[in-house]
């Protein structure tokens, strides 16, 4: 494409991206649908200039209020991924001029929130909680994540997969903690790799692969996944429980379900039953209340510990919708733990960093239900041998909970408390 052709088409997306009515990820698949004739290098460019201007959006305002000409084509001039003399010839000699300069700023003229890039509300919330640590956090919030895969224990080993992949010219480490994950370098299209397509791999951030460990369900037992959204934790669960009982994912979306079909197909798995209900005092529900083993509840969140994949969601959440968010929560914890048998586990999580949506609501349901007793996890991570546990936890709580940080763990956020149903 030509570079002013294609810079104009990183401009209308930046535009369409920043209204922050959809979410960034299906306003850009949207565009791609639209437009066929886009080939892959320039569906790439154009989805990494958007994610750039979204990640240091505050920085790039400040630069663009020196150029002129449209606000979104500055932005997207500043964000371009792409060779910058193919950028340049796109450009005026005004812009060049703009650009240049924009080059020239300095790090010591950055004022604090060019620096981190986050609305003030959020970055004094992460601030109070992490300390000095809050530019590292803030800085590792500013890089793309990684590219974790899981390893479907039914169909693989860690180490076999890993020699499949570096065959294939990958580069493949495996992943820290989780006994399951491998790391990959770069953006490697993976739809044809034999692993992928038979289901032996599935991607899946390493923390999120700590919370169905964390579950640890067993053969034979009767399991909930509550919350299962297009179902990369019940796949996990569902071979830690080498395919047998019987395993129910619900969600209130039939259509994140139905994205679940696929890879269920590809995993193996029979033991998995995916079912759409109305919410979370459903009638499906009641009539399994005090039958199950153990309960994933992997709540809807603000998603603020994934911005390193879904910036945009630092622009869209305010402290409203966590409020919200939190008292969502908090009732479907409650409708969830009716679920449990005595001596049954309860694991609550999010991929939030945010205290309001993390301690706050463990410690309301604790005061809450008298009959539920919390399990630290820094113990049961170190009984399923993750190496390093009690690093996994807040070092305030005494390994009470997981909380994984960007900045720590290399992870995206995530918070899990788990309870034992007292007999």
């Amino acid at each position: 494409m030509h570079p002013k052709a294609l810079l104009d088409e990183c401009t209308a997306l930046v535009e369409a991206v920043f209204r922050f009515d959809h979410p960034a990820d299906a306003v850009v698949a949207r565009h791609f649908r639209e437009n066929k004739s886009l080939g892959p290098r320039e569906r790439a460019t154009l989805s990494d200039t958007v994610y750039a201007a979204l990640r240091e959006r505050l920085k790039f305002e400040w630069l663009a209020r020196s150029g002129s000409g449209s606000k979104w084509r500055r932005l997207a001039i500043l964000g371009f991924s792409g060779d910058r003399d193919f950028l340049k010839s796109a450009l005026s000699e005004p812009e060049k001029v703009w650009l240049d300069a924009c080059a020239q700023v300095r790090e010591d003229e950055w004022l604090a929130p060019h620096r981190h890039n986050l609305p003030q509300w959020l970055a004094d919330a992460l601030r109070a909680q992490v300390g000095e640590g809050f530019d590292e956090l803030a800085a590792s919030l500013l890089q793309p994540a990684p590219l974790d895969l899981r390893v479907n224990a039914l169909k693989a080993k860690r180490e076999a997969a890993l020699a499949a992949l570096r065959a294939a010219g990958l580069k493949a480490e495996p992943t820290a903690h989780s006994p399951w994950g491998i790391r990959l370098q770069g953006k490697p299209s993976l739809a044809r790799l034999p692993a992928f397509v038979n289901g032996e791999l599935e991607v899946q951030d390493e923390g999120s692969q700590l919370l169905a460990l964390l579950l640890d369900a067993r053969r034979g037992e009767m399991v909930v996944d509550f919350c299962a959204g297009a179902g990369g934790k019940t796949l996990a669960i569902g071979a830690t429980m080498r395919n047998t009982g019987r395993l129910y994912a619900f969600d209130t979306s039939a259509h994140r379900l139905d994205a679940l079909k696929p890879r269920l197909a590809r995993s193996g798995l029979s033991n998995v039953h995916p079912v759409a209900i109305a919410h979370e005092r459903d009638e499906r529900i009641k009539r399994l209340a005090g039958k199950i083993d153990r309960v994933l509840v992997d709540a809807p969140c603000s998603g603020l510990g994934t911005l390193r994949r879904s910036p945009d969601l630092k622009w869209r959440q305010t402290p409203e919708t966590v409020a919200a968010q939190a008292a969502t929560q908090r009732a479907i914890l409650d409708s969830a733990a009716r679920l449990l048998k005595p001596g049954g586990r309860l694991v609550y999580a999010t991929c939030s960093l945010l205290r309001d949506e993390n301690e706050a609501v463990a410690e309301a349901f604790s005061a809450a239900h008298p009959g539920f007793e919390v399990e630290p996890v820094a113990p049961l991570l170190d009984a399923l041998r993750v190496p390093d546990a009690p690093s996994l936890c807040g070092p305030a709580d005494e390994g009470r909970f997981l909380r994984l940080w960007p900045h720590r763990h290399g992870t995206d956020g995530f918070f899990a408390a788990v309870w034992r149903k007292k007999a």
